[in-house]
């Protein structure tokens, strides 16, 4: 069974239609990249799967339930749980400047013991030490009491990976995670998304790096103008793209590797 389906998503601004009929599923531990240009809805299309948006119709299932739909009613309460399934790491950082990078990561998670919510963990000490853990899977273990303000952009985005695992999502989603760093700063961040894979973890990356989508995604779906014009592994993409809007785009974005 899948980890994800997703239905016909539409989502509409008024008149514009940015998403139109949008279809695709994933398995548990694979990795899909989303390719495509600037205004194509990629970011739109992973608002609305974590709730930040909601989309104007179509279903959403995570672990065979379904958590948007026609009849499904979207409560406050609703939308707090089903963002639960989705971990989101945004292209700039959005740490809270006030807490130390260790106080970013273990913030939500102890908010959650507070508030008795079901997928809390059972004690602080649980929280630290899973948040000591997240640290050192990104590296950072030696700038745990450092500020958002004291570490580089690097630093700052892999604090925002462990941020967004602290709640143990079933699905990590990414929104061109690497497009406010510099180049020297980007490898870093690609390297900690490579060894999430390896772990197993399910994972979604609107990406604009190629080589990047290439060499770890399962399957890459480019979309242009609000719909998915290709979806493939990334052999099929990449090598051997059906689509004349996928061909001119890895024609100009390939060439600028």
């Amino acid at each position: 069974m899948a980890i994800l389906e997703v239905k016909n998503i539409e989502k509409h601004f008024g008149k514009t239609e940015v998403l139109k009929n949008i279809s695709f599923s994933l398995e548990k531990g694979e990795v899909l990249a989303i390719i495509g240009s600037s205004g194509s809805g990629k970011t739109t299309l992973l608002r609305c799967l974590n709730f930040l948006e909601i989309a104007s119709s179509g279903s959403i299932e995570v672990n065979g339930e379904t958590v948007f739909g026609k009849d499904i009613k979207l409560t406050d309460n609703i939308m707090r749980k089903n963002r639960l399934h989705f971990g989101m790491v945004f292209q700039n950082f959005n740490l809270f400047p006030q807490y130390t990078a260790f106080e970013n990561i273990t913030l939500a998670p102890k908010l959650a013991l507070k508030n008795g919510a079901e997928t809390a963990k059972k004690s602080v000490e649980e929280i630290e030490k899973f948040g000591e853990e997240l640290l050192k899977t990104v590296g950072l273990f030696d700038k745990r009491d450092f500020y958002p303000c004291q570490l580089s952009g690097g630093q700052q985005q892999r604090v925002a990976i462990a941020r967004a695992l602290a709640m143990q999502p079933d699905i990590l989603c990414f929104d061109e995670p690497t497009s406010a760093l510099d180049p020297e700063l980007t490898g870093e961040v690609l390297r900690v998304i490579k060894e999430l894979k390896g772990s197993d973890r399910t994972m979604i990356v609107v990406t604009h790096e190629m080589n990047f989508a290439r060499g770890v995604a399962d399957k890459v779906i480019f979309m242009a103008d609000g719909v998915v014009e290709e979806i493939g592994t990334p052999e099929e993409v990449f090598s051997n793209p059906k689509s004349e809007k996928t061909k001119a785009f890895l024609a100009k974005s390939l060439e600028n590797i």
